[in-house]
């Protein structure tokens, strides 16, 4: 039985597919069991959760995994002592382009769309098409990720380097999750990286297909965390431990398929994602919708909410190759001491200690 020190808890979210283990917690009543009374508050952007998280309006939150490590060195906001108890989901992303931008991909060469979409594309014909626009003195491309920190970004640069492409060579905003589908209806944008519900809207709006899914880019990472500040977790241990037993059971739940479904149906829910099943149940059945017209592609391990050994442990090696990908993006100085970023936001006592 837990005696939590707080018992009212705020969590921020936002309206994705992999906030899934807050929503179970609560349909299946996990936190009052561990006597708690949780309000899950939705957010419109990563940057409004975590600027209300510092201004001590949440008490805690899902958040992008690379989100808590740049709180926590004052990148994008003042200076923050964070920690990250535990992984709350794994993969998730995909990339989508527009209509546009997808046939311009095919006419580089004559397969059609569905063969095209039958496995991950590479840039490499988007390089391509990138150096002719330039040759013509024409605008960039232009690719949305939702937050500059944000797995999405580092997993967008990682693509497009691949196909032999910097990040110089096109132009990225950073929108909202749920504005992308708009952005690339009104043609502000060429493609995004985005999280479920939002690439699969987009095909089913009949303006985008999606190409590559995060776990084809980078296999089983972190993609969301619970974190908060280090000064909560010291004033209300308790409290803690009983949120991450009751979203650790509710890991534990989505590992079934068929409850990955019926969770897929409270997610479409107006509180929480707010989008049609038919958007928010692919990504959580292992599937792709590529665009109209054209079968769905099996991506086995698409988004999970844990994954074999380490289930929901922050480890300090996951930490450190995160921090690595900021480095790489420059977003982190070079002779950052990474070992000492995660050894002070990565503190696994949270989740070892808690009741099983």
């Amino acid at each position: 039985m837990f005696t939590p020190e707080k018992t009212d808890i705020s969590i921020g979210f936002m309206p994705l597919s992999d906030c899934a283990p807050l929503v179970v917690a609560e349909k299946l009543g996990f936190f009052q069991q561990n006597n708690l009374n949780v309000q899950l508050v939705r957010q419109n952007s990563w940057a409004t959760l975590r600027d209300k998280l510092l201004a001590g309006y949440l008490d805690m939150a899902q958040m992008l995994a690379p989100m808590p490590l740049a709180m926590h060195l004052g990148l994008g906001s003042s200076a923050q002592d964070m920690t990250v108890p535990m992984i709350l989901s794994y993969n998730g992303n995909g990339i989508t382009l527009s209509n546009a931008l997808f046939a311009e991909v095919q006419q580089a060469g004559d397969e059609s769309a569905a063969q095209l979409l039958s496995e991950p594309l590479s840039a490499q014909r988007l390089s391509i098409i990138a150096k002719e626009r330039r040759s013509q003195g024409q605008k960039k491309l232009c690719f949305a990720a939702v937050f500059p920190y944000s797995c999405h970004y580092y997993q967008l640069v990682s693509w497009l380097q691949q196909g032999g492409l910097s990040a110089d060579d096109v132009d990225i905003r950073i929108i909202p999750p749920s504005g992308m589908v708009q952005a690339l209806a009104e043609n502000e944008i060429d493609g995004f990286c985005v999280g479920s519900p939002w690439n699969a809207a987009a095909v089913r709006a009949g303006i985008g297909a999606t190409v590559i899914a995060s776990c084809e880019i980078w296999h089983n990472t972190p993609e969301k965390v619970l974190g908060l500040t280090r000064a909560w977790q010291a004033q209300h241990p308790q409290s803690l431990f009983a949120v991450i037993d009751a979203l650790k059971k509710a890991c534990q739940w989505l590992a079934s398929k068929p409850n990955r479904f019926e969770a897929a149906r409270w997610l479409a829910e107006p509180e929480y994602v707010g989008s049609s099943l038919d958007s928010v149940a692919p990504a959580l059945l292992d599937s792709c919708l590529t665009t109209e017209g054209v079968d769905c592609r099996e991506i086995k391990g698409h988004t999970l909410f844990q994954v074999p050994q380490k289930l929901n442990q922050p480890t300090p090696e996951q930490g450190i190759w995160l921090l690595q990908q900021m480095q790489r993006s420059q977003h982190l100085p070079r002779d950052t001491d990474l070992h000492q970023v995660i050894r002070q936001v990565y503190t696994t006592e949270r989740y070892d200690d808690a009741p099983r």
